[in-house]
């Protein structure tokens, strides 16, 4: 298994530098698993829906799910970032990375989780403290 940081992945994704997604995408296809990291994850989603590249909710969606059906890419909890995938495409007013952190506190029996995020606020198990 090797790990791979955010330019990496989304060389893959965006095929937006030849040279660098050429070599991207060599280093993945010679190993049999890719550890996506959610940090990892997380800074992807935020730079796909940032400034530069602008994608919506639903784009950013398609993304999570062709990376979790990734026959070759692994997570640190693929059933935790399952979870927050599916929070995230079956309710609005949170991204990704908030379902995450909260579905990945509760897999580590801490609930609830507070925050201040009053979008976070609309995930269960999420409160004010």
């Amino acid at each position: 298994m090797v790990a791979i940081d955010t330019n990496v992945l989304l060389r893959h994704l965006l095929n937006d530098d030849p040279e660098q997604t050429r070599r991207a995408r060599a280093c993945l296809g010679a190993t049999a698993q890719v550890l996506i990291t959610d940090v990892v994850l997380c800074e992807t989603l935020w730079t796909l829906a940032g400034k530069r590249y602008r994608l919506s909710r639903d784009q950013l969606a398609r993304v999570v799910l062709a990376l979790l059906e990734e026959p070759g890419f692994g997570f640190e909890d693929e059933q935790v970032v399952w979870a927050a995938y599916c929070d995230f495409v079956d309710q609005t007013g949170f991204g990704l990375p908030d379902a995450l952190i909260a579905h990945k506190a509760r897999s580590m029996g801490a609930e609830p989780l507070y925050s201040f995020d009053r979008a976070a606020l609309r995930i269960a198990g999420v409160e004010t403290p």
